[in-house]
């Protein structure tokens, strides 16, 4: 939603696996938020915390809002939850559609599965929700890999 929680710690996970795989040369990624609340705003803390306790390093990251060329420019465009996926078909252009997923559907056991906001709760919803980017990361990873032939 706001870019500092959720979605640069999927971009956090994503970046690693893709260098770990020998991905990172052929495959961008970036996160954005639907809204604006937390534009060129760092990450917040407790992600930053519990991502770091992991080895993932957000500090670079800012905040930023989807834009109009994120539609084009990008051919998987996911979102952590329902009200963000509605979000994106309101602001996708009619032939990019078929881009848009919820990311707890790259994982059998998620399917279905929003991942949670962690902003108003305690930390450890920060692990637990790292604990689901993981899980559903190597799925998607898996399908990357897949889909280049590598």
């Amino acid at each position: 939603m706001g870019n500092i929680c959720r979605s640069p710690t999927a971009e956090a996970v994503f970046r690693r696996a893709l260098e770990q795989r020998g991905l990172d040369k052929n495959v961008e990624c970036d996160s954005a938020g639907t809204h604006g609340f937390h534009i060129g705003e760092p990450p917040d803390e407790r992600a930053q915390r519990a991502a770091l306790r992991r080895g993932y390093d957000m500090s670079k990251r800012r905040g930023r809002k989807v834009g109009g060329d994120d539609f084009a420019h990008f051919d998987y465009i996911i979102a952590m939850d329902r009200h963000n996926l509605e979000s994106l078909r309101r602001m996708c252009p009619g032939d990019f559609g078929d881009k848009l997923f919820l990311f707890g559907d790259f994982h059998p056991e998620h399917a279905g599965r929003e991942v949670p906001d962690p902003y108003y709760g305690s930390g450890q919803g920060f692990e637990q929700v790292l604990d689901m980017i993981e899980a559903i990361n190597e799925r998607l990873v898996d399908r990357l890999q897949n889909l280049s032939g590598a």
